[in-house]
């Protein structure tokens, strides 16, 4: 006999609760079609991050999935339930805004009861939860404090406490940590996904942030012009990017347009100049067209070797100090431009702008983009 927790197919529905799928859904305004049908699936327990540019479509998305937005086509299911058509305050899903809305003639401990009173729970379990939901988020001694005597970084955590103390299986965050700092902001990255994984709720981020992004996510949906680009695991995201679009926007890249040669013994990558960078096998078929990425900081520089002639040799044009590391731009022979970024700078030899280097790679850095042309729709 099933428990009423589980569905006929099999699935424990305690265990799901926070599972999010949205089924060929699409938004238009008019004649501009915000999203085009869109379909994603979210598994309970995952930060999922939807990642694009502004305009790309990723807030609509997120608004229909809470339920401030009305989708023109499409279905959109939490815990396998259909939502829909259900008005956003019977979702049971939290939400963290930019801004975040926070009450100012309340106190923070006022903030958080808030929800709680309006699901009718008793006092005393009210001021229970507060207390546990305060001490989560390490603001215990500012329970009296209004927003307005908090900084941006406490009012971010009040907002957070908030939005889950009535445990929702999902929480849904727009551009949350947008308006902080950039210490505080990576502060607050890890903080937030440390709270994530230990409440195990399904979170859904929007950013443009492609660092947050890559820092807080399981999975990334790489958002353009109203449709989804690419789907994955952050590090596949960026090492494997399917399309041109993806491999500049989710971190920086070379990419280079060229046709696949065999060279000696090995696969080389032809520039329309003539030059041949070497790639490792399996890239494409020999005599087809092929569009490769290289990531800057998997290019190495290095003095010219005493004995022999450089394979590939290039002039700075510009060196950049960043802290960590330095951005090198490099002319080619050809006049392609290649960006590196050698990491532990001042630990190494680095050419200074108007010298010449050695630039190499491992061929298996040079990465075929499997899909150059624009983005499919998910």
């Amino acid at each position: 006999m099933k428990s009423k927790e589980t569905l006929a197919s099999g699935i424990d529905l305690a265990s799901e609760r926070g599972a999010v799928e949205v089924r060929a859904v699409s938004k238009r305004y008019g004649q501009t079609e915000a999203v085009r049908p869109t379909s994603l699936s979210i598994q309970s327990g995952q930060f999922a991050t939807l990642l694009g540019p502004s305009g790309s479509g990723k807030t609509t998305l997120l608004k229909m999935i809470a339920g401030f937005e009305e989708p023109s086509s499409g279905a959109i299911l939490i815990g396998h339930q259909d939502v829909t058509h259900v008005a956003p305050q019977k979702r049971n899903v939290g939400f963290v805004f930019q801004q975040y809305a926070l009450f100012p003639h309340m106190t923070v401990a006022g903030n958080l009861a808030y929800p709680l009173e309006m699901r009718g729970m008793p006092r005393r379990d009210i001021n229970h939860a507060v207390g546990e939901a305060l001490e989560m988020v390490r603001l215990s001694q500012l329970a009296n404090r209004r927003p307005s005597d908090l900084s941006g970084g406490q009012q971010q955590r009040v907002a957070l406490a908030r939005a889950v103390i009535f445990r929702p299986p999902v929480l849904l965050m727009d551009e949350s940590l947008a308006a902080l700092d950039k210490r505080l902001r990576e502060e607050m990255q890890i903080e937030v996904r440390n709270l994530q994984r230990e409440l195990k709720i399904t979170t859904i981020a929007v950013t443009h942030d492609q660092t947050e992004a890559l820092v807080m996510s399981d999975v990334i949906f790489v958002i353009n012009e109203g449709a989804v680009q690419q789907v994955g695991k952050p590090a596949d995201l960026y090492y494997r990017p399917e399309n041109e679009f993806v491999a500049g926007f989710l971190g920086e890249s070379n990419v280079l347009h060229g046709h696949i040669e065999l060279g000696v013994g090995e696969p080389e990558l032809v520039l329309p100049s003539g030059m041949r960078l070497p790639i490792e096998a399996p890239a494409a078929a020999i005599g087809t067209s092929a569009v490769c990425m290289i990531r800057p900081e998997a290019i190495d520089l290095s003095p010219f070797p005493a004995d022999r002639p450089p394979k590939l040799r290039g002039q700075v044009v510009q060196r950049i100090f960043c802290g960590d590391t330095f951005r090198v731009t490099l002319r080619m022979s050809d006049g392609t431009l290649l960006l590196s970024k050698p990491i532990g700078g001042n630990s190494r030899w680095l050419p200074d702008a108007g010298e010449e280097a050695q630039v190499s790679w491992h061929p298996s850095e040079l990465t075929l983009i499997s899909h150059p042309t624009k983005g499919t729709r998910a």
